[in-house]
């Protein structure tokens, strides 16, 4: 396809063109010149070799791609602002976290008697043994124990049913455990009581020592010991 450009009073400027990668420019007779299309004149740009073309295809699906990610992450907010307030809800209010440790005052249990105080839902024993308690206790051998060999001490995992690792002073004389019974859940009855001059529980004949100890009866397990300690020397703090 030809087309004529300009013409001036010397010459008659005509440009050829075909629709390939040059363009002639005559601009005398015998004179051309050919030039490449992305040259500045060249009113339309095609790509050159190495040159990539971009489709409204792939603009389209950019676009799109966009709108999908920004959609996934205001669903993921919303979600999270949605769901957040049941899972608040489930951790322990005020008053069940002012629970969790909880102080008691020892000074006035008499030597030979316990108190009992509730602790996590659970009754406690605290008892003051007397010098015949403790007697008793530190002289069973651990072959004696044949339910359970096991302290069930919070303050000493792993360690044996001996007594020394049982009680809360080291002589003895204090001893903190949960009043529950470790077959079903019952509360067992101290002072002396059962086959063993410990505790027992009447519901289903388990017999624990003055060491708490399973001694005879269902019961699986020693009575369990909480986490415990003196913040003073008339104060234990539990858990």
């Amino acid at each position: 396809m030809g087309m004529c450009v300009t013409q001036t009073k010397t010459h008659l400027l005509c440009v050829i063109v075909r629709w390939t990668d040059r363009v002639v420019i005559a601009t005398s007779p015998g004179q051309a010149a050919t030039l490449r299309p992305d040259q500045s004149y060249w009113p339309y740009h095609r790509p050159g070799k190495g040159e990539e073309l971009v489709s409204q295809a792939e603009v389209t699906g950019t676009r799109r791609d966009f709108i999908h990610y920004a959609a996934g992450g205001v669903g993921l907010v919303t979600t999270g602002v949605a769901v957040w307030p049941l899972i608040d809800q489930m951790n322990p209010s005020a008053d069940v976290q002012a629970l969790a440790s909880i102080y008691v005052d020892i000074s006035g249990v008499e030597v030979g008697t316990q108190l009992t105080v509730k602790w996590r839902g659970k009754p406690v024993f605290v008892r003051r043994r007397a010098p015949a308690e403790i007697e008793a206790a530190r002289a069973t051998p651990l072959q004696d124990l044949t339910i359970d060999n096991l302290a069930q001490n919070a303050n000493k995992p792993g360690a044996d049913a001996s007594d020394q690792n049982r009680s809360l002073d080291e002589a003895g004389e204090w001893l903190v455990m949960i009043g529950v019974c470790t077959h079903l859940g019952c509360v067992p009855v101290g002072n002396g009581a059962g086959d063993f001059g410990g505790w027992f529980c009447p519901c289903h004949g388990s017999h624990y020592d003055t060491s708490g100890r399973i001694r005879k009866g269902p019961a699986p397990r020693n009575l369990d010991i909480p986490v415990a300690r003196f913040s003073d020397a008339t104060t234990i703090l539990l858990g």
